[in-house]
């Protein structure tokens, strides 16, 4: 950002300019009939002034005050004509400047409503950032999958870290470009749906943090820091200007959709890059500190988030401008969701205080042009808020649900009660979600918060000291197992072990009623070597290595087939949480509980063995019935599964204990099963499917 410490004189070297008044809406920067209308908001400022600035090398070229008779309530208007709009930067001057002497202007400022950034260069560079207008290009004329919520396979990636590791083999790593060459993978997968981490503009540089190691500056890898919310990041583009990012994510989410896959953003109206009072002016703070920000009666910054600053998102103009981003990001790019990242503070007051029926909320749930999109909250904040389960949803939001994680972990470890517990999260958590259904839960093991499940499978312990913070960083305790040698070993039992518990874990939850989301990588088993906050870690830690590809080919056919088991097995993705009690005419009830014999499931405390049934007909829905049983225990156990519908025949679907090729079949060519009861290994789940009785 460019600075001044006093009064600039106006510059107008740019010849043939006129101007008059402006309109108030839409806020930003919009090409109008001969020229470009400048709108910006600041209810704090005595006088604005419009910074014309070379598009490519930042020099300012002119300021153009607002006139104050082409003010509209708090929004200062200028209608700028003989401007070119691809060959323009821009950004805003404010007087008074909080916290200077009288008659000092701010230092230019980016416009809230930038549809560009330019200035952030390739990766890595340090950013001089200037707004920048993008003249509208249509969206590619390609269908948006209509792909039911209970129908989606989530795969949480990072942009730069899917495609960045030399052995990815794309024109363009780390890029939106290279992502779009590894659709296929993503089909041949099974996934249906990608969460992209935060790829609104942020500024990598901006970690305070060296590594122990070499002392280089370490990366701010997630983006969780936003610095342009309307504004795709220039350095995930092979062209990494603002023209060329808007370009290359317009035809990545094009492309998706082609494939049948839809896309979901992870975004962060929970704060912003400028930090605390020792943080950059970018814009906010300057314009209108008390309308973007929570503060204290002293005008102090209210940190609920962990990062100095805290959105005041329900105030009416921050609940405008992110009602203004959500649906930019739907009508430039045609997104189909939204993740929403410390979803609490959205729910919070201007006060602070956590809200019943918080407007915001409220109106992203109704807004029309967001009607098809998928909201998924992350029902929590830094301050120990957490509303899984009670985040309110106007019927329409669903949460990454922590409850599942936490319990399916207890529950593959042999925890006391864990059986119990994950029984209800494996059926869609019907005591958080009854009225809301199982969409509303968000399934998952991993994320990008926390250990890969390789990891869980091979740390007792957080291993984070490359993160330069001393190795105190991240979750203390992620409820995880080393499977008895800590990190990597060429010990036969613990690799064993390791490989049936990854599986065990990657089947029950593509098996479990709700939303399943899967961390990239975790299909091939990808390590970052115990660190479970690699927020800073630009590097192979971060890094997807598509040699795993190869060399874990039995794990990733093991995955596919288990997406593929869900596909085709409809009873595995309900709308409504399966029920007890059997109707009329069915010979089992949508759900039923077992144990070593049928009906005789163990609930006790000490119980290792989960045995359930699920099970649908006509009119539900297409007749179909399947029968899963884990036993997280130190010894084998032997169960009798009951007795299949009428007309049909158990088949083996999956047995993690088995030798690799034989773990897992394909849809549709399941061997039968022979016997009447299964001998069930320590610490693996096997899974059997009623097909047509071919011998009847």
């Amino acid at each position: 950002m460019r600075s001044a410490t006093g009064p600039a004189r106006l510059r107008n070297p740019i010849g043939g300019l006129s101007s008059g008044p402006g309109r108030p809406l839409p806020l930003g920067a919009t090409v109008v009939p001969g020229g470009i209308n400048f709108a910006v908001n600041s209810s704090v400022s005595e006088r604005v002034w419009l910074v014309l600035m070379d598009p490519d090398d930042g020099t300012v070229l002119a300021e153009l005050p607002f006139p104050d008779r082409y003010r509209v309530g708090s929004v200062f208007t200028l209608r700028v004509s003989g401007l070119d709009p691809a060959r323009v930067g821009y950004g805003f001057r404010v007087e008074p400047y909080p916290g200077q002497a009288a008659g000092t202007r701010s230092p230019v400022l980016l416009d809230p409503y930038a549809r560009g950034l330019a200035g952030g260069g390739s990766w890595g560079e340090r950013p001089d950032y200037r707004s920048q207008l993008v003249v509208d290009h249509s969206q590619p004329d390609v269908p948006r999958p209509g792909t039911a919520a209970e129908d989606l396979v989530i795969y949480e990636l990072h942009v730069r870290g899917f495609t960045r590791h030399p052995s990815s083999g794309v024109r363009h790593p780390g890029t939106f470009a290279g992502l779009r060459e590894k659709i296929p993978y993503l089909r041949e997968l099974g996934v249906n749906c990608v969460e992209l981490l935060p790829i609104a503009e942020f500024d990598e540089t901006d970690n305070t943090y060296t590594s122990p190691e070499t002392g280089a500056p370490l990366r701010n890898f997630w983006g969780y820091n936003t610095v342009g919310f309307f504004a795709p990041k220039t350095a995930y583009a092979a062209d990494p200007t603002p023209a060329g990012a808007d370009a290359e994510l317009r035809q990545l989410v094009a492309e998706l959709h082609r494939a049948g896959i839809k896309v979901v953003l992870d975004v962060v109206f929970n704060h912003t890059a400028e930090g605390n009072h020792r943080g950059p002016t970018l814009s906010f703070r300057a314009l209108d500190a008390p309308a973007y920000y929570l503060l204290t009666p002293e005008g102090d910054h209210l940190n609920l988030t962990a990062t100095g600053n805290t959105v005041n998102a329900n105030h009416p103009v921050t609940r405008a401008l992110i009602l203004d981003c959500l649906r930019g990001w739907v009508t430039r790019f045609d997104v189909d969701g939204f993740r929403f990242d410390m979803a609490s503070i959205l729910a919070r007051g201007t006060d602070g205080r956590l809200l019943d029926d918080p407007p915001l909320l409220e109106a992203v749930a109704h807004d029309p042009v967001l009607a098809h999109c998928l909201l998924i909250a992350e029902a929590t904040d830094a301050t120990g808020v957490d509303q899984v389960g009670c985040f309110p949803s106007y019927g329409r939001w669903s949460e990454w649900n922590g409850r599942y994680r936490d319990a399916i972990r207890r529950f593959l470890l042999g925890r006391p009660g864990s059986t119990k517990e994950f029984a209800g999260r494996f059926i869609g958590s019907p005591d958080l979600y009854r009225e809301r259904g199982t969409a509303a839960s968000i399934n998952y093991i991993t994320c990008h918060d926390g250990f890969t499940l390789a990891d869980w499978t091979s740390y007792d312990r957080r291993h984070n000291e490359a993160n330069g913070e001393g190795g105190q960083d991240g979750i203390p305790d992620e409820e995880s197992w080393n499977c008895g040698h800590e990190g990597p070993t060429d010990d036969p039992g613990v690799r064993r072990l390791r490989r049936r518990q990854q599986r065990n874990a990657l089947l029950l939850l593509l098996l479990s009623q709700g939303i399943p989301m899967l961390l990239a990588g975790d299909e091939v088993a990808r390590t970052q070597q115990g660190n479970n906050n690699a927020y800073s870690q630009d590097s192979p830690v971060s890094w997807f290595d598509w040699s795993a590809t190869g060399t874990q080919v039995d794990l990733l056919r093991f995955v596919r087939h288990c997406t593929a088991l869900r596909q085709a097995h409809p009873v595995l993705r309900g709308r409504r949480h399966p029920v007890g009690e059997p109707p009329t005419g069915w010979s089992h009830p949508p759900v039923s509980w077992h144990g070593e014999r049928p009906d005789e499931p163990d609930w006790s405390d000490s119980s290792t063995l989960l045995a359930v049934l699920l099970h649908q007909r006509e009119p539900a829905g297409e007749a179909d019935t399947v029968f899963v049983t884990a036993n997280t225990g130190d010894r084998h156990r032997t169960v009798r599964p009951p007795a299949p519908p009428t007309g049909t025949r158990w088949h083996l679907c999956m047995d993690t204990a088995a030798d690799a090729g034989a773990d897992s079949h394909p849809a549709g060519r399941e061997p039968a099963l022979e016997s009447t009861t299964l001998r069930v290994a320590d610490h693996s789940v096997v899974v059997l499917a009623a097909h047509p009785d071919e011998r009847t």
